[in-house]
Protein backbone atom coordinates (compact mmCIF):
# COMPACT_ATOMS: atom_id res chain seq x y z
CA UNK A 1 0.00 0.00 0.00
CA UNK A 2 0.96 3.20 -1.01
CA UNK A 3 0.57 6.25 1.48
CA UNK A 4 0.70 9.94 1.40
CA UNK A 5 -0.28 12.20 4.39
CA UNK A 6 -3.87 12.87 1.96
CA UNK A 7 -4.52 9.15 2.67
CA UNK A 8 -3.13 9.07 6.16
CA UNK A 9 -5.83 11.86 7.29
CA UNK A 10 -8.90 10.07 5.11
CA UNK A 11 -8.21 7.24 7.36
CA UNK A 12 -8.23 8.95 10.25
CA UNK A 13 -11.61 10.62 9.14
CA UNK A 14 -13.45 7.08 8.62
CA UNK A 15 -11.65 5.40 11.92
CA UNK A 16 -8.78 3.49 10.38
CA UNK A 17 -4.97 4.05 11.16
CA UNK A 18 -2.25 2.45 10.04
CA UNK A 19 0.50 0.18 11.53
CA UNK A 20 3.38 -2.04 10.51
CA UNK A 21 4.42 -5.15 11.64
CA UNK A 22 8.02 -4.18 13.10
CA UNK A 23 10.54 -1.02 12.16
CA UNK A 24 11.82 -2.82 9.55
CA UNK A 25 9.01 -4.01 8.22
CA UNK A 26 7.73 -2.58 4.24
CA UNK A 27 4.20 -3.30 4.44
CA UNK A 28 1.85 -1.03 6.01
CA UNK A 29 -1.58 -2.06 6.63
CA UNK A 30 -5.03 -0.19 8.49
CA UNK A 31 -6.33 -1.07 11.73
CA UNK A 32 -10.30 -0.72 12.90
CA UNK A 33 -10.16 -2.31 16.36
CA UNK A 34 -13.68 -4.31 17.18
CA UNK A 35 -13.27 -1.99 20.77
CA UNK A 36 -12.02 1.63 20.33
CA UNK A 37 -9.74 2.57 23.17
CA UNK A 38 -10.78 6.42 24.18
CA UNK A 39 -9.84 8.86 27.28
CA UNK A 40 -12.85 10.60 27.95
CA UNK A 41 -11.57 14.15 28.97
CA UNK A 42 -13.49 14.35 31.60
CA UNK A 43 -12.63 11.25 32.97
CA UNK A 44 -8.76 11.36 33.68
CA UNK A 45 -7.57 10.02 36.96
CA UNK A 46 -4.66 11.22 39.09
CA UNK A 47 -3.51 9.29 41.35
CA UNK A 48 -2.17 11.08 44.74
CA UNK A 49 1.24 9.72 44.20
CA UNK A 50 1.04 11.54 40.21
CA UNK A 51 -0.06 14.56 41.66
CA UNK A 52 2.11 14.84 44.59
CA UNK A 53 5.19 13.96 41.40
CA UNK A 54 3.63 16.57 39.47
CA UNK A 55 3.66 19.45 42.79
CA UNK A 56 7.34 18.63 42.88
CA UNK A 57 8.23 20.11 39.79
CA UNK A 58 11.32 19.51 38.52
CA UNK A 59 10.58 19.32 34.97
CA UNK A 60 9.09 21.36 31.83
CA UNK A 61 6.40 20.74 29.76
CA UNK A 62 6.05 22.11 26.34
CA UNK A 63 4.16 21.84 22.59
CA UNK A 64 5.68 21.05 19.32
CA UNK A 65 9.00 21.91 20.42
CA UNK A 66 10.69 18.51 19.01
CA UNK A 67 8.28 16.52 17.41
CA UNK A 68 10.92 14.53 15.74
CA UNK A 69 12.56 13.91 18.89
CA UNK A 70 9.01 12.36 20.48
CA UNK A 71 8.27 10.50 17.45
CA UNK A 72 12.03 8.84 17.48
CA UNK A 73 11.65 8.40 21.67
CA UNK A 74 8.27 6.72 21.06
CA UNK A 75 9.92 4.19 18.57
CA UNK A 76 12.79 3.63 20.57
CA UNK A 77 12.01 0.25 22.09
CA UNK A 78 12.48 -3.81 21.18
CA UNK A 79 9.11 -3.54 19.13
CA UNK A 80 7.82 -0.52 17.09
CA UNK A 81 5.05 -0.42 14.51
CA UNK A 82 6.46 3.09 13.24
CA UNK A 83 8.93 2.09 10.03
CA UNK A 84 10.65 4.62 8.19
CA UNK A 85 7.66 4.95 5.77
CA UNK A 86 5.31 6.01 9.04
CA UNK A 87 7.66 7.82 10.75
CA UNK A 88 8.70 10.22 7.42
CA UNK A 89 4.51 11.00 7.04
CA UNK A 90 4.12 11.88 10.73
CA UNK A 91 6.69 14.65 10.16
CA UNK A 92 4.88 15.56 7.14
CA UNK A 93 1.89 16.53 8.93
CA UNK A 94 3.55 17.97 11.56
CA UNK A 95 4.69 20.55 8.90
CA UNK A 96 0.86 20.50 7.79
CA UNK A 97 -0.57 21.54 11.45
CA UNK A 98 -2.24 18.09 11.48
CA UNK A 99 -0.06 16.45 14.02
CA UNK A 100 1.64 17.52 17.27
CA UNK A 101 3.87 16.60 20.04
CA UNK A 102 3.53 17.46 24.23
CA UNK A 103 6.70 17.03 25.13
CA UNK A 104 8.18 16.25 28.98
CA UNK A 105 11.80 17.86 29.88
CA UNK A 106 14.52 17.47 32.90
CA UNK A 107 17.49 19.40 33.01
CA UNK A 108 17.11 20.52 29.16
CA UNK A 109 16.85 16.35 28.46
CA UNK A 110 13.72 14.99 26.94
CA UNK A 111 12.46 12.62 28.98
CA UNK A 112 8.58 12.14 27.56
CA UNK A 113 6.38 12.83 25.84
CA UNK A 114 2.89 12.35 23.49
CA UNK A 115 1.84 12.75 19.89
CA UNK A 116 -0.72 12.51 17.53
CA UNK A 117 -2.85 13.30 14.58
CA UNK A 118 -5.79 16.15 14.91
CA UNK A 119 -8.56 16.84 12.68
CA UNK A 120 -11.32 19.01 13.91
CA UNK A 121 -11.88 18.33 17.13
CA UNK A 122 -10.73 14.87 17.70
CA UNK A 123 -7.18 13.91 18.69
CA UNK A 124 -5.37 10.39 17.56
CA UNK A 125 -3.10 9.37 20.40
CA UNK A 126 -0.38 8.13 18.30
CA UNK A 127 1.99 6.53 20.84
CA UNK A 128 4.29 7.82 24.21
CA UNK A 129 7.47 6.98 26.15
CA UNK A 130 8.76 7.49 28.96
CA UNK A 131 12.75 7.68 29.63
CA UNK A 132 11.95 9.31 33.84
CA UNK A 133 9.88 7.42 36.21
CA UNK A 134 5.69 9.43 35.59
CA UNK A 135 7.51 11.26 32.41
CA UNK A 136 4.74 9.41 30.14
CA UNK A 137 1.92 10.21 32.82
CA UNK A 138 2.79 13.52 33.42
CA UNK A 139 2.19 13.94 29.84
CA UNK A 140 -0.72 12.35 29.37
CA UNK A 141 -2.23 14.76 32.18
CA UNK A 142 -1.19 18.04 30.71
CA UNK A 143 -2.46 16.43 27.53
CA UNK A 144 -6.00 15.93 28.46
CA UNK A 145 -6.16 19.32 30.49
CA UNK A 146 -4.50 20.94 27.33
CA UNK A 147 -7.24 18.63 25.06
CA UNK A 148 -10.22 20.37 26.98
CA UNK A 149 -8.70 23.90 26.98
CA UNK A 150 -8.36 23.78 23.07
CA UNK A 151 -11.86 22.79 22.51
CA UNK A 152 -11.19 18.93 21.71
CA UNK A 153 -14.27 16.77 22.33
CA UNK A 154 -12.50 13.09 21.50
CA UNK A 155 -9.20 11.57 22.73
CA UNK A 156 -8.72 8.21 20.63
CA UNK A 157 -6.28 6.42 22.65
CA UNK A 158 -7.01 3.19 20.00
CA UNK A 159 -6.06 0.25 22.05
CA UNK A 160 -6.61 0.46 26.08
CA UNK A 161 -3.50 -0.98 27.65
CA UNK A 162 -3.37 -1.37 31.68
CA UNK A 163 -1.32 1.65 32.08
CA UNK A 164 -4.12 3.83 30.40
CA UNK A 165 -7.15 1.96 32.13
CA UNK A 166 -5.02 3.14 35.50
CA UNK A 167 -5.16 6.47 34.06
CA UNK A 168 -9.38 6.22 33.20
CA UNK A 169 -9.10 4.97 29.56
CA UNK A 170 -11.83 3.33 28.46
CA UNK A 171 -12.98 0.93 25.70
CA UNK A 172 -16.08 1.42 23.75
CA UNK A 173 -17.98 -0.30 20.79
CA UNK A 174 -16.42 0.65 17.16
CA UNK A 175 -19.69 1.52 16.09
CA UNK A 176 -19.83 3.57 18.95
CA UNK A 177 -16.49 5.16 17.87
CA UNK A 178 -17.45 5.77 14.66
CA UNK A 179 -20.74 7.98 15.98
CA UNK A 180 -18.29 10.01 18.37
CA UNK A 181 -16.04 10.51 15.47
CA UNK A 182 -17.85 11.68 13.33
CA UNK A 183 -19.35 14.32 15.49
CA UNK A 184 -16.18 15.13 16.68
CA UNK A 185 -14.59 15.91 13.50
CA UNK A 186 -16.81 18.28 12.86
CA UNK A 187 -16.45 20.70 16.18
CA UNK A 188 -13.29 23.33 16.29
CA UNK A 189 -10.46 23.26 18.24
CA UNK A 190 -7.03 24.90 17.89
CA UNK A 191 -4.33 22.88 19.49
CA UNK A 192 -1.77 25.52 19.51
CA UNK A 193 -4.00 27.92 21.15
CA UNK A 194 -3.94 27.16 25.15
CA UNK A 195 -0.85 28.46 27.18
CA UNK A 196 1.18 25.68 29.07
CA UNK A 197 -0.38 25.96 32.61
CA UNK A 198 0.93 25.75 35.80
CA UNK A 199 0.79 22.00 37.13
CA UNK A 200 -1.62 23.19 39.77
CA UNK A 201 -3.75 24.65 37.75
CA UNK A 202 -3.95 21.00 35.58
CA UNK A 203 -4.03 18.99 38.55
CA UNK A 204 -7.25 21.27 39.94
CA UNK A 205 -9.24 21.19 36.64
CA UNK A 206 -8.89 17.46 36.13
CA UNK A 207 -9.90 16.83 39.42
CA UNK A 208 -12.95 19.05 39.47
CA UNK A 209 -13.95 17.35 36.36
CA UNK A 210 -13.22 13.51 36.72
Amino acid sequence: MTLSPELLLHGYSIGVFPMAEHRDDPEIFWVDPRRRGIFPLDGFHISRSLARRMRQGGYSVTIDRDFAGVLDGCADRAETWINSEIRQHYLTLFTMGHAHSLEVWHGGELTGGVYGVVLGGAFFGESMFSRRTDASKIALAFLVDHLRQAGFTLFDTQFLTEHLASLGAIEIPRGTYHRLLSAAIEDRADFTAPPIPSAQDVIQRITQTS
